[in-house]
């Protein structure tokens, strides 16, 4: 049995698995295995799956059914003492399994996850995109710091676990908006630990458009409500903050419109936010062109996160459940 089992579940997106599954080749840690699991997919990765003979893969493919579920399906054919989930959409530096075995030789943890970070490669716009998800004057600062230990809530973009607590709480309730949150919020509950490795970072490409990415952001404020349908008290202050941002901005466009100088003062304190954001930007990635692209990416995250905490908020309150078809199943 290798030690680790990683599983990606996918959805027509080859070309992703093609380059994650070269960076896996490149590991300098090798007892793992892979599991493709090809979620219903009309462009597939199987041919891209059979250039990489050398690693020890398998593929399979089902009825298209949610990555939360593809992620189950994967689950039960996995074979490994541990089991790292990753999105396709990620590429691996060559010490990625190494950290992980690193940290876990030295400290005892049930579950665990890593951050994500933009690579040389990727676009100026995935950089900028990269930037305003993880630096700390957005939300960086929420979505993952060193004092989680004990108490760290994994995505599934990149997060591991011990089979023993897949096999005491078993997999993913829903196939998605918040499937991640909800499996690590159960994870917790069931009085395991988790932990940030800081260093067991991957390069997440995330989306190639401006529109792209505000829809992703507008699902994950409806993720974040959707997760207060299984579990209370996931609607924190910090989710609301983007929501206030962008309230925030709305008045101070108006007020500012209207000539009144509390306008004036809210406009300025935005302008000097953004300003912030384009400097670190800048210091980050030395780009003038992801400096320029990062306020703008930013603005994206909080408006579009914002809207999606409203949108199914009024979904909740009108009784519209989008997990409903799945009951059934769980």
């Amino acid at each position: 049995m290798p030690k680790y089992s990683i599983v990606v579940p996918v959805y027509n997106r080859p070309d992703e698995v093609e380059e994650l599954l070269n960076s896996l080749v490149r590991q300098d840690f090798n007892d793992f295995e892979v599991v493709i699991v090809e979620d219903g997919s009309t462009l597939t990765s199987r041919d891209v799956v059979k250039g990489f003979s050398n690693l020890d893969i398998h593929y399979y493919e089902q009825e298209n059914s949610g990555q939360g579920f593809a992620r189950n399906y994967g689950f039960e054919k996995s074979t490994g003492e541990l089991i790292i989930v990753l999105d396709s959409d990620c590429i691996l530096p060559e010490s990625y399994l190494t950290e992980i075995e690193k940290f876990l030789k030295e400290k005892t943890f049930d579950a665990f996850g890593g951050p994500d970070k933009a690579h040389d490669s990727f676009t100026p716009l995935q950089k900028a995109i990269s930037h305003s998800m993880t630096s700390f004057i957005t939300t960086g600062g929420i979505r993952g710091r060193e004092k989680h230990v004990g108490s760290y809530h994994p995505r599934s973009f990149n997060m591991g676990f011990y089979r023993h607590v897949y096999e005491s709480i078993g997999g993913y309730k829903i196939p998605f908006m918040g499937e991640d949150l909800e499996f690590s919020t159960r994870i917790l509950k069931s009085g395991f630990k988790s932990a940030l490795i800081p260093s067991a970072f991957v390069y997440h490409k995330r989306r190639t458009s401006l529109w792209k990415f505000y829809k992703q952001l507008e699902y994950f404020g409806r993720a974040r409500i959707n997760l207060s349908r299984f579990h209370a008290g996931q609607v924190g202050l910090v989710h609301l903050f983007p929501l206030v941002f962008s309230i925030g901005i709305y008045l101070a466009l108006a007020l500012f419109s209207a000539e009144h100088f509390l306008g004036v003062i809210g406009v300025s304190l935005y302008i000097v936010f953004f300003l912030a954001v384009a400097v670190e930007a800048l210091i980050k990635s030395r780009s003038i062109v992801v400096s320029v692209l990062a306020p703008i990416t930013t603005l994206i995250q909080m408006v579009a996160y914002g809207n999606g905490l409203v949108r199914e908020f009024g979904l909740k309150l009108f009784g519209v459940n989008p997990n409903k078809k799945y009951i059934d199943l769980y």
